[in-house]
């Protein structure tokens, strides 16, 4: 790898552990195999230290919930410098009575806490009850200057908005990290399965063909309820091609090398930021144009 310009990443697509301290100690083991394997941006799944709790509304399952920071960026601050190595943990977040946000924070790899990031796009399904649990994200679209890259994280429901991934590279994302917990239930599987795995990588492969930048998606595994999470992990480079992908069912610790200067240099070549008409794009605000 060329010093300084390709950063191995890791994505760590798991299975819930059965307590958050199981989960805890179980992602502690993961990310130092993914470092002893060189990577050095290593990303968790959303909530990682809990179960996919928003499969029933139960408000006791909001004692899930922590700082941010606090006990477990703690505990991955001392890791993170131990390692040398940047997280990214994906966490129930409590903010004050009755707010609470799916938040991801992100630490640097000298073990310094360099932020957070909470989810801006709330879903509302059967077997998804996050309006339930989640206030709204009022941080914005974040990007941080990492020791091996400028990154940025949005979270699932987040991957479905082109203008999210748009406002983090405008911002100078090079990576775009997406943790994510979304599978198929079984009364929509069969008929519907395979389409919505695909809308769901094709439109983040999109974001990294429109944006030229690295897309990352991690993808909890397992079944949790009646939901079958769908793994298959991802990373897409600039030009939307997957470059690795994790099976469906197994745990898995995914890596892929970002090759920083060829993503800048196809920013010169397709030059899509310095062709934008942002003259015509006022619209773009209004919730509907009738």
């Amino acid at each position: 790898m060329s010093a300084g310009r390709t950063v191995r990443i890791a994505l760590l697509q798991g299975r819930e552990q059965g307590s958050p301290r199981a989960d805890l100690d179980y992602t502690v083991k993961r990310i130092r195999e993914a470092a002893s394997s060189g990577a050095r941006i290593i990303c968790t799944q959303e909530l990682f230290n809990t179960p996919y709790f928003c499969r029933t509304q139960d408000p006791a399952l909001f004692d899930l919930a922590e700082p941010i920071p606090g006990p477990t960026t703690d505990v991955l601050s001392t890791l993170a410098a131990e390692l040398g190595v940047v997280l990214i943990a994906a966490l129930f977040e409590r903010r004050g009575p009755g707010v609470y946000h799916n938040t991801a924070a992100v630490i640097d790899a000298d073990g310094s806490y360099l932020g957070k990031y909470r989810k801006m796009h709330i879903p509302q399904d059967p077997g998804f009850e996050e309006k339930f649990y989640f206030t709204p994200g009022d941080l914005g679209y974040q990007v941080w200057d990492t020791k091996f890259g400028r990154i940025s994280v949005l979270i699932c429901w987040d991957q479905w908005y082109p203008e999210a991934a748009r406002l983090a590279a405008l911002a100078g994302a090079e990576i775009l990290f997406y943790p994510t917990a979304i599978g198929w239930l079984p009364e929509e599987k069969q008929a519907l399965g395979a389409a919505q795995h695909t809308a769901w990588e094709t439109v983040q492969r999109g974001h990294a063909v429109a944006n030229a930048c690295y897309v990352a998606a991690v993808n909890r595994t397992g079944i949790e309820g009646e939901t079958e999470f769908w793994g298959q992990s991802f990373v897409a480079d600039f030009y939307g091609q997957v470059v690795e992908r994790a099976p469906i069912e197994s745990e898995h610790i995914l890596l892929a090398d970002c090759d920083l200067k060829a993503l800048e240099d196809m920013r010169r070549m397709w030059p899509f930021f310095r062709d934008r008409r942002i003259d015509s794009y006022g619209d773009i605000s209004r919730r509907f144009i009738d």
